[in-house]
């Protein structure tokens, strides 16, 4: 029997890919508004594709999710077109995401910035769609910017396509390069809901009424989903959910035959062994929600109930002749850092936090269900597991939604995941990108310098902006945040993605600034904190309870410094000449989780509860201290 392709021209599958912020999910928006998704008389809020609480503070997507827009416009000829449409991440140490949603698409809209230009995320996931072989439509978004240049952002553009492409013409087998370089440009701006294929002036709105000729462009040049005309059922798992009613549910792409509710089908495992299982529930996407269906053929994404331990990246297949998919593979780890249970002296005060080490493993193994590219291992202690992950920002997303959850922990200070290659430490490296007005090019070199990093590209965009390109350690990173804003005012943007790995760089200095310690418990009171604060900035409220070896502010200088933060006045019989005035006290600096996680050394570690975030040395007696320090001095 010979095998045939068949086309399912009913149906788009497609993932829209971008940088942070370059409106992703604001043009996901506009599409299901004008596909009629929601209803008339409803009031629809923005962004309702980031439906996490974490991504709707922070205002960026974290976890990849798929909708289903209904297409019956002009290029439909007469038709009803499912597009199924992936919203991605845009940030690199969300990554895992982004790979699993390229393994459920057909093709790729590749979202730009009409003023930033091409980013280094748009890099990393413009570098995955071309190895996955995927066409790729490029949308110049936000074209009403006051700001934009829309003419070097496509020449921009276009430089990254030659660049990835010649790179990747070795390693990716029968890369087309005259279709990646002809690709489609499509000129947008989803706030408004307005696409065009005439390129508008800069800053000004797109000369179509609506997103017509994006999903003309889409309906042309990316191909309908390809099966084979008599295979037996293969599903990829591609993204894990949970439903109240129906337990843990599997969204699957199906790349050959047909899933039927109560069919009994091969569960194909991670580690080979295959087991049959019954469908109890299939469910369809109709806009944003859910509804159950009968059947679902090729090119369809869906999701099924009734397997509880299923995994990401397995296969269900025939139960009478099995023909599992490869597994998804992702890039490896880059950042680590102990997660632990509260070992400080407050710990368990908080009424019904989970405290003990079986309920943050649990916790961390469940973690790994729906998270491919987070890695969990143990360490020398029983109560304290190593975490990787593809960044500092994916880690400390993790540590947040546990604090949510009601978890009290102890979590070290990141550090990067090294591998030995010819005898010699190798470290991660990171291209760093970075925009900011000229007159801080100075304090940034210096800054990047202090951290390893080498500059390989200065561009002046004659805007008063300069754009420069580091190569630099991804430890180097850890901290930067902070200082970077600091010394750029707030102004600067700067961001990375991931590049290989190169030697060990040597010792970075991250902090130049000592911490204040408590040297008792007790409670912080403001008649010490005015004699102290000459010392430093501190970090905690006066009456706020301390004990020894938190760290309560930051010092003035360069060495770590003990300090009474909860010395009395005493009082006497004597009248004073004036009440004590407290108006003097300079208010405390309350650090963020991310800030405490950046401003932890490698001898501390922030205690987190649902209620405080403390940072604490490692040994909290003094004299253990100095012993310690001197063994280290020693060795």
């Amino acid at each position: 029997m010979t095998e045939t392709l068949t086309q399912r021209t009913d149906l788009r599958n497609v993932a829209i890919v971008a940088h942070v912020d370059h409106g992703k999910t604001t043009l996901v928006d506009a599409m299901l508004r004008q596909a009629g998704a929601f209803s008339s008389h409803g009031e629809v809020e923005d962004r309702v594709m980031d439906s996490g609480e974490l991504e709707r503070e922070k205002g960026i997507t974290i976890l990849a999710k798929n909708t289903t827009v209904f297409y019956s416009g002009p290029s439909a000829q007469g038709e009803t077109v499912t597009f199924n449409v992936i919203d991605t991440p845009g940030h690199a140490d969300f990554g895992g995401e982004v790979e699993r949603g390229l393994s459920m698409v057909d093709g790729v809209v590749l979202l730009v910035d009409a003023s930033e230009g091409p980013l280094p995320q748009t890099r990393f996931v413009l570098r995955k769609a071309l190895a996955a072989k995927l066409p790729v439509i490029l949308v110049v978004n936000k074209t009403d910017r006051p700001d934009a240049r829309i003419d070097g952002v496509v020449s921009d553009s276009m430089d990254l396509l030659l660049g990835l492409a010649s790179d990747l013409s070795d390693e990716v087998e029968d890369l087309d390069l005259d279709s990646v370089l002809n690709l489609p440009i499509v000129y947008a701006s989803g706030k408004a809901g307005k696409a065009s294929l005439n390129q508008p002036a800069d800053g000004g709105l797109p000369d179509s009424e609506d997103l017509e000729p994006l999903f003309a462009t889409i309906m042309e040049h990316i191909p309908a989903p390809t099966y084979t005309e008599g295979e037996v059922l293969q599903a990829h798992v591609t993204n894990l959910d949970a439903s109240p009613f129906l337990g843990r549910l599997a969204l699957l792409r199906i790349f050959n035959g047909t899933l039927k509710k109560g069919q009994q089908v091969a569960w194909a495992r991670q580690d080979g062994q295959l087991k049959n299982v019954k469908i109890t529930e299939l469910l369809g996407t109709k806009g944003l929600s859910r509804a159950p269906i009968d059947s679902a053929g090729p090119g369809e994404i869906v999701a099924v109930a009734g397997i509880e331990d299923i995994m990401i990246g397995e296969t269900l297949t025939d139960a009478e002749n099995p023909k599992p998919l490869p597994l998804i593979t992702v890039d490896d780890p880059a950042i680590s850092m102990t997660i632990g249970i509260n070992t400080s002296p407050m710990a368990g005060r908080v009424k019904n936090a989970k405290v003990t080490a079986r309920q943050v493993k649990d916790r961390l193994d469940a973690e790994l269900i729906g998270n491919v590219s987070l890695k969990v291992l143990p360490t020398e202690r029983p109560d304290a597991w190593e975490v990787q992950g593809r960044g500092e920002l994916a880690l400390a997303i993790l540590v947040e939604q546990m604090r949510r959850e009601g978890f009290e922990l102890t979590v070290g200070k990141p550090q990067v995941v090294t591998k030995t290659v010819d005898g010699k430490v190798h470290e991660p490296m990171e291209l760093m990108t970075i925009d900011t007005p000229e007159e801080f090019m100075g304090p940034i070199t210096q800054l990047m310098a202090a951290r390893k990093g080498r500059m390989t590209e200065m561009k002046n965009q004659g805007t008063g902006w300069i754009r420069m390109e580091f190569n630099v350690p991804a430890r180097g990173l850890i901290g930067f945040r902070t200082q970077f804003l600091t010394d750029t005012r707030g102004a600067g943007i700067a961001s990375s993605y991931a590049n290989g790995f190169e030697p060990w760089a040597g010792p970075i200095e991250y902090r130049d600034k000592g911490s204040l310690m408590a040297d008792r418990s007790g409670t912080a009171t403001p008649f010490a904190m005015i004699n102290l604060q000459e010392r430093g900035t501190f970090f905690v409220q006066p009456g706020a309870e301390v004990y020894e070896g938190m760290i309560v502010g930051e010092n003035s200088r360069a060495d770590d410094m003990d300090v009474n933060i909860t010395k009395e006045k005493k009082l006497t019989n004597m009248r004073a000449a004036s009440s004590d005035s407290f108006e003097g006290l300079t208010p405390p600096k309350r650090l963020t989780l991310e800030e405490s996680l950046e401003f932890a050394r490698e001898d501390e570690c922030v205690e987190i509860t649902p209620e405080e975030i403390r940072i604490r040395k490692v040994i909290l007696d003094a004299g253990e201290r100095s012993k310690a320090a001197r063994a280290r001095a020693r060795s």
